[in-house]
Formats: structure tokens, sequence, C-alpha cells
């Protein structure tokens, strides 16, 4: 059975749909103001992992992530750009869905925009008004009342006398209290806005995600997930919202990844420390980016370096090697097999992708020494789980990093050339020379049957 670390818990449990054969998950997804980054590239790549494994385990998985299309990072940016909001987030989602695309992420089935559900919001704002949870305060802002929501702290371990003002919202004097969060905010002059009862505004950003599932996924849903960043103050607040709003329990298991770390500090824009996931692409192959992504445990640290993915290149190259010359048409995961049985119950046991990776080199192992073609099918069908090894390897082996002293692939051919002729001369100083010259500048020949192919070493 599936095993999945839920925050909620604080360990791992057995996982038991709401609905017998169908999973609902809903993941926060990205504010478009800017390109993303790394850290956005590890939620994407995660948790389309997990709705792939999910849907290979014969369920029918609802896929939800959402996009922040209206916030105050988006009104800045598009000021500063001098253009409207809709042509800054338009940008940029499209800009997201080729970096997504790049990485081998699925589409999800729903990708819901912020700005098309505020009556959503506005229908809960309501709700949680008329229970007792919400106020408008003397600036025009509605607030939730924290301290009404006797639930309020759950997910993140925080206690609300551990809360004090000034730690993670700025003191307020128009709220009842310093913790209460804003739902609805009022409009700023030559700012968007949307008309309400409680006066023209726009929504807070934590009410966005509470609409958006509950419509799309019910009040009450299997999975949510995000970043580790979001689980205190969003997803918190995100439970007292939906919770507070419906009175039943919200989510039955959160997921949180782990931060992608510089220098052991957190990846992020505010800090300045971030790599776009374009930068890392005109350096790295993307699938080597999903595979290094993919090779440490979701829920741990993933440390950035060039070493770490030129690392993660070699790795993959290495599958790639044993799938190189041996026929192996998509076929369906042969489960009795004992490579398949491993990786399986490592995927049950919390997604554990290092363990399924390492099912993946056991497999190729056998594979280089047997040249099974069953073998290749089988190392083929189980990393399409993961979204790997899905291109004709000898494209991926010949495939050149755009670093600088990488060879072209004409300047290759041509002294694969030059060494035919030298051997057909024999030549074959000449013939060694340019095989060893080749070689000290990354690139290995193999000679076979069919003559000379190589790859990069």
């Amino acid at each position: 059975m599936l095993k999945i670390y839920n925050s909620l818990a604080r360990e791992k449990q057995d996982f038991v749909p709401i609905e017998a054969g169908k999973a609902r998950m809903y993941v926060c997804g990205m504010t478009v103001y800017d390109y993303c980054h790394l850290g956005h590239a590890r939620v994407l790549v995660v948790f389309d992992m997990v709705q792939r494994w999910l849907r290979a385990s014969g369920l029918d998985v609802t896929y939800v992530r959402n996009i922040t299309d209206i916030d105050d990072k988006i009104i800045r940016r598009a000021l500063e750009n001098k253009e409207t909001i809709g042509e800054l987030t338009n940008r940029f989602i499209r800009l997201m869905d080729e970096d997504a695309a790049a990485l081998g992420v699925e589409k999800p089935d729903h990708e819901p925009r912020a700005t098309e559900y505020v009556p959503q919001m506005l229908d809960l704002i309501g709700q949680l008004e008329q229970n007792g949870l919400a106020y408008k305060a003397a600036d025009g802002d509605v607030n939730f009342s924290v301290r009404k929501f006797p639930g309020y702290g759950k997910l993140s371990g925080k206690s609300l006398d551990d809360l004090r003002a000034g730690e993670r919202v700025e003191v307020d004097t128009a709220k009842q209290d310093p913790l209460d969060f804003v739902l609805w905010k009022h409009a700023k002059e030559g700012e968007p806005f949307w008309v309400s009862p409680w006066g023209n505004g726009r929504p807070g950003w934590h009410i966005e995600c509470s609409a958006m599932s509950s419509d799309l996924l019910g009040k009450h849903f299997d999975i949510h997930g995000g970043g580790q960043d979001l689980q205190f103050p969003h997803h918190e607040n995100e439970i007292a919202q939906s919770e507070g709003a419906h009175n039943c329990s919200f989510v039955n298991y959160w997921m949180h990844n782990g931060f992608v770390r510089i220098d052991d500090e957190k990846m992020s824009k505010s800090l300045g420390n971030f790599f776009t996931i374009r930068e890392v692409l005109k350096k790295y192959d993307a699938e080597v980016v999903r595979f290094f992504i993919l090779r440490a445990q979701y829920r741990s640290p993933l440390n950035y370096s060039d070493v770490h993915l030129d690392d993660a290149r070699h790795a993959l190259a290495r599958l790639y090697t044993a799938l190189k010359g041996v026929a192996s048409e998509p076929q369906a995961v042969d489960w009795n097999e004992p490579h398949a049985v491993r990786f399986r119950h490592a995927m049950d046991d919390d997604f554990n992708t290092p363990e399924a990776c390492a099912a993946l080199f056991d497999l190729a192992a056998e594979l280089n020494r047997s040249r099974s073609p069953a073998l290749a099918v089988q190392l083929r069908a189980l990393a399409s789980l993961l979204g790997l090894l899905q291109r004709d390897p000898q494209i991926f082996l010949q495939a050149a990093p755009t670093t600088e002293g990488e060879l072209s692939v004409e300047h290759i051919e041509a002294w694969i050339a030059e060494r035919i002729a030298a051997k057909k001369g024999k030549n074959y100083a000449e013939s060694d020379r340019i095989r060893a010259e080749l070689l000290a500048a990354g690139v290995a020949l193999e000679d076979g049957p069919q003559g000379t192919t190589w790859r990069r070493a």
C-alpha cells in the first residue's frame, strides 16, 4: 500500500482515498510576474512525479495546480514595465508552460487562474463572516479572526502564544488582533478591483487557494501539496479559512517538498540567490535537470551546484548507454520482474525516488551484461513512470552541453572521418592519436560491425 508522509500528522500514513479508486490533489502553483527558478522547477517536477505514480497505481486522478495572476508583486511589476497586468501575467504563464514542458512536466487536469474565481472567493468570505470568523476593519479590509478558529497552528505546530506580532505580520492598528490575516483588500487608487459587499477591492493571497480547490475538488479532498515555505502561513491559513467556512475537514494528506539550496541558503527571489530554469537549461539538458531533482528524496533539501548537475548528467548517460543498440519498443511494465517489484516498493514508500532510481541502475547493469531486449523494454517502461529515458539513446549521448570548449557535432564527425581515412591508409598511429584527442575533449569512440559511433564521455 502507498504510504505518504503527512505533514499534518508528522508521520508516514497509508494512503486511503476519500472515494475508492480516486485521488484528488491540489498543488499551489506559481505567482506569474517573473521567470521560474529552480525552486519552482522542483515543485513542478516533484508533483508531476506524484501524479504519475498515483495514476500508475490505478487511481483515477484529478490534479489541480493553480496560477496566482493578481497580487502586490504583479501590480508593481506591471507598473514598472508600463504594461497591463494581463500582458505581464499572460507572458509569464506562457514562459512557465515552456519551462514545464521542457522538464517533461505533464499539464495538470485543471490550471485555474485566481482572477477567474473571484465570485467563489466572495462567497467563501461571506460564509466566514456569517460564521463569525471574518470582520470588516476600519481601513476597509476584511480580515480573518485567527483566535476564533480553535485549530489554528495544527499544520505548522505553532501556538498562538508563540506568534508574536511582527514575526510574520506588520502591526496593523485596523486589525482586531495582530495575528489576523487579510481576506479582502480594499481598493487603492490606480489598482485593479472587483465589486464586493464590503466595497471595491481584490482578494488576499490565502483565500484564492481555498476557493479554487473547493470549487474544483470539493470541500474535502485527498492531497494538498506545495513547497515547504508555504506550510506556514499560507497552508495554515488555507485550513483555517476552508474548515472555518465549511465546518468539515479540508485535506487528508499534506505534502511539502524541500527547499533548493545554494551555499546552505534557500534559493529564492527575495534572497537574490536564484537561477532561473532558463539559465540552467542553457547549460544542461532538461532531462538531466529533471533527473537531478528526482535523484533526491522530495522532502529533503536539494543542493544546487554544477558538480551535482554534472554528476547527474554522467549518471543519466550510464542509463542511456545501457539502452544503446538494444531494441526496446514501448510496452507496459512487467510488475512481476524483480527490479519492478523493488521499484514499486520504493515508490509506495512515500515516493522514494532515490531507491527507485537505484533499481533502474541495477536493471541497467544487468542489461549491460545480457543485452536482453526484454530488459531494455523493462528499463524504459519503469523509467517512463518518472518521465525519464524516453529518447533515442544516441541523441542523448551525443547532445552537447553548451559549455565553452565542447566540440560541435560537425567537428567530431570531421575528426572521425579523418580517423577512418587514417585507418584505411594503415596509419594506425594517426588513428590512435585522433581517438586519444577526442577522448581528452570528452568524446568516446566505439568501433563496431556497423562502423564507428560516438558519445559524450
